[in-house]
């Protein structure tokens, strides 16, 4: 999508999800700065480098650039059933958006693995099987 991600994470209990979106939010922040920074290519890049650097100047945390929101919007999937419906609406999201008229055509989407085509998103554990009420197993898709 142009102006969110939506993520599927699982944590392996060592980490809490604030620990892990924190995280992921530091490390891909860098990464974006540096491409936008390093891309000659980059219409936008003065445009965009001011855009987050503008943004920074209201906090007191970021100090050249701000990339993401500070929040987050959690949601515990808790079954399979649950699972399905918000993988389901992740792979619609573009669709919805009149981006594709497909899923599995979104280049940025896991969607994409079932069709064994190539994406940029990969599930690596996206199934969630309830064995009982206590266990849990995941399958890869």
């Amino acid at each position: 999508m142009t102006n969110h991600v939506h993520l599927i994470v699982r944590s392996d209990g060592s980490n809490q999800l604030e620990n892990i979106i924190r995280d992921f939010k530091k490390y891909t922040s860098v990464q974006i700065i540096r491409e936008i920074t390093e891309n000659f290519q980059e219409s936008r890049k003065k445009w965009l480098l001011w855009m987050f650097s503008k943004k920074a100047e209201t906090s007191k945390k970021h100090q050249k650039y701000w990339f993401w929101q500070n929040e987050y919007h959690p949601i515990e999937l808790s079954d399979s059933k649950m699972m399905d419906q918000k993988l389901d609406y992740l792979h619609m999201n573009p669709v919805e958006a009149g981006m594709v008229d497909n899923p599995e055509e979104y280049l940025y989407s896991s969607a994409r693995d079932p069709h064994y085509k190539r994406g940029l998103a990969r599930i690596s554990e996206a199934r969630l099987f309830m064995l009982n009420e206590t266990e849990v197993q995941f399958v890869r898709y």
